[in-house]
């Protein structure tokens, strides 16, 4: 296995460097992180599956751009869920550290990435949002979905790119430079850089929502004096306004589940962390999980589209439960009638 500098609190580490990692003392703390991540991992996965599901069997739905990037987040959830449940429960409470730092990297680029790709599908949406509130006339013809399938393309690729640069190559074991205390081969000016990425999309989507918002009071003063001179665009810009305060309403739950762990992040990069803290982090990291669970509960909720289909598949499932229980009965019925024929 690699070695390379452990955090200098971690004074009862010896030789193996991912020992030092693992904060979860008790059997006690152990089980309350294993029961939150295979709690809100679960839900997560199943949830957002359903959001994608809703989503790509309507052809009505899919075809609209922003819910295009609301199933890129969707996506982007799942795949932070699996990656993040599967490697930490692995490590913190099993604490299984048998495997290389490439293999370490890579699992912890996954989880940045599918956070970035989270981050950034907000910051789509709520581009898209404006664009469709502040020139509704032109909307149709600025967000086509070539664009929005090119926008979604150049936002993976290049939030991949960032999360496995430790990977790649800037990390503590081979620029021989100060590792986190948080995480095992990741360089402090990495994570420095990391976080500075994140602050940019988290200040670009409050700044485009404020865009947002501002314009959808512009829109609800503007139906208030002119609500009979308005017809089907009155009733367009009522789902407008619906529809941005939903994603306000992700963006709020995202800040206040991120908020602890990037504070915290932060807070290690200028100051050394207590053990206490340390176990702090690693709660607060299931957080994210909390995040990912919620969003899917905010769509269905606030999105009347998303809702409606929602519903049609339950009917449909309803109707199909039924008819497989009336079918024994029918089959009786008919064999019954056959031996006295």
């Amino acid at each position: 296995m690699d070695t390379c500098r452990i955090p200098e609190n971690a004074s009862k580490c010896s030789g193996n460097t991912m020992e030092c990692f693992m904060v979860l003392s008790t059997q006690a703390q152990k089980i309350s992180i294993g029961i939150l991540c295979g709690l809100f991992g679960t839900m997560c996965v199943f949830e957002n599956s359903l959001v994608l599901y809703l989503i790509f069997s309507s052809p009505g739905i899919r075809k609209k751009p922003s819910y295009l990037f609301i199933g890129s987040l969707a996506l982007a959830d799942i795949l932070a869920s699996i990656i993040f449940v599967c490697s930490f429960v692995n490590f913190h409470v099993f604490n299984k550290a048998g495997f290389s730092k490439e293999v370490f990297l890579l699992q912890l680029g996954g989880v940045n990435t599918s956070f970035s790709a989270s981050l950034s599908s907000l910051l789509l949406t709520a581009l898209d949002r404006y664009v469709s509130i502040s020139r509704p006339s032109e909307y149709k013809l600025l967000m086509t979905r070539k664009r929005a399938w090119t926008a979604l393309a150049v936002l993976w690729v290049t939030c991949a790119t960032i999360a496995y640069l430790p990977l790649l190559g800037w990390n503590c074991c081979v620029l021989d430079s100060a590792c986190s205390e948080l995480f095992p081969f990741v360089d402090d000016n990495y994570l420095s850089g990391w976080i500075c990425f994140v602050v940019v999309l988290l200040g670009c989507i409050v700044y485009a929502y404020a865009h947002v918002l501002w314009r959808a009071r512009q829109h609800v003063a503007y139906m208030e004096k002119h609500q009979a001179q308005v017809g089907k665009q009155n009733t367009r810009m009522r789902m407008d306004v619906m529809l941005a305060k939903t994603l306000v309403m992700v963006l709020a739950v995202l800040t206040l589940c991120w908020s602890p762990v990037l504070v915290l992040i932060m807070y290690s990069i200028f100051a050394r962390l207590s053990d206490r803290l340390r176990k702090v982090f690693a709660f607060c990291s299931t957080l994210c999980l909390l995040n990912s669970m919620v969003n899917p509960i905010i769509y269905a909720l606030r999105s009347k589209e998303l809702f409606s289909s929602l519903r049609r598949v339950f009917s449909h499932f309803r109707r199909q439960l039924k008819v497989s229980e009336e079918s024994p009965e029918a089959e009786s019925t008919h064999r019954s009638s056959a031996i006295e024929t």
